[in-house]
């Protein structure tokens, strides 16, 4: 498969291109505007095929499938441009940064018949993908910042979208009740509280963007036991006792925290066309967008 990428920021490198530069599947090119970084993940990551721009990219060959690492507010259009090609777009978390131009992305690529797919790691990483079987009557998710009060829409939409995702993937029925709190100062959001309801369960999400640390805590709690995973590393399981585990000292961080299980998995949608996971990317971005505005109001 011919792979393109645009974006070459820290998470492209921390994450994305150790998994994918290891494929032999994969006939990696990537685009950037910053000669520097062009040049230094060309040599560090052996990619010959390099690119100042997707249009440009696009002009020298045809693509399989591409991943999108660029600046939020650049996601519209560089998905927008891909999708109009047909070629299978992997965006990072968010699709964008409104509803608005969520609807109208996964709308032409349903229109178009091409695969979607936004980077929500939790979904794939092992210790919480584990946790979609649980028998669940509470799920609580804490997603701290330390001293770093922001803007709403950004706080919202570039992080605490991962707790809002989180929750409805491991929801074990359909929500039927939403409740949000937000706490802002001088514009500033510090605080958000979600909670989100069902037949038989209820999941709360927390942010604290000034808090002592910053640290990620799912606990999911039912049936007579309580699964806690902290840091997306650490795991404890309590049955009346309590049993902790580590990840593996040989056990890749891209792995743990779902990286290779999601590329794996979009990748094969690339190769199936498969239809975009409308409802799913909708659902997390609306529950976004109404945090946001019950901090702007």
């Amino acid at each position: 498969m011919r792979v393109l990428l645009i974006g070459l920021g820290d998470i492209a490198r921390k994450a994305y291109l150790p998994v994918l530069s290891r494929r032999t599947d994969l006939d990696l090119h990537v685009a950037t505007r910053d000669g520097e970084v062009l040049d230094e993940v060309g040599r560090t990551f052996r990619i010959a095929h390099r690119y100042t721009s997707a249009a440009e990219a696009m002009r020298a060959t045809t693509f399989d499938a591409a991943f999108v690492h660029a600046a939020t507010v650049a996601h519209g259009d560089l998905v927008r441009l891909l999708i109009e090609y047909g070629i299978p777009t992997f965006v990072d978390k968010p699709l964008a940064d409104n509803l608005a131009e969520v609807e109208a992305l996964v709308a032409l690529a349903a229109a178009r018949a091409t695969p979607l797919m936004v980077g929500f790691n939790r979904r794939f990483a092992p210790d919480y993908a584990a946790l979609k079987s649980v028998d669940a009557s509470l799920i609580t998710m804490e997603k701290h910042r330390h001293r770093q009060p922001d803007r709403p829409r950004r706080v919202v939409f570039d992080d605490f979208i991962h707790v809002v995702d989180t929750l409805l993937f491991l929801a074990p029925a359909p929500v039927l009740r939403r409740t949000i709190d937000t706490h802002v100062v001088d514009g500033m959001l510090h605080a958000i509280t979600l909670t989100l309801a069902g037949d038989g369960f209820t999941a709360i999400g927390t942010m604290h963007r000034d808090s002592g640390l910053d640290e990620e805590r799912l606990d999911v709690i039912g049936g007579g036991a309580r699964h806690t995973v902290l840091n997306l590393a650490d795991r404890v399981e309590a049955r009346g006792t309590q049993s902790f585990h580590r990840r593996g000292d040989w056990h890749s961080v891209g792995r743990q925290r779902g990286f290779e299980a999601m590329c794996d998995d979009f990748l094969r949608a690339a190769r199936e066309r498969r239809p975009v996971d409308a409802a799913s990317l909708l659902a997390t971005h609306d529950t976004c967008e109404a945090i946001v505005r019950h901090a702007e109001r």
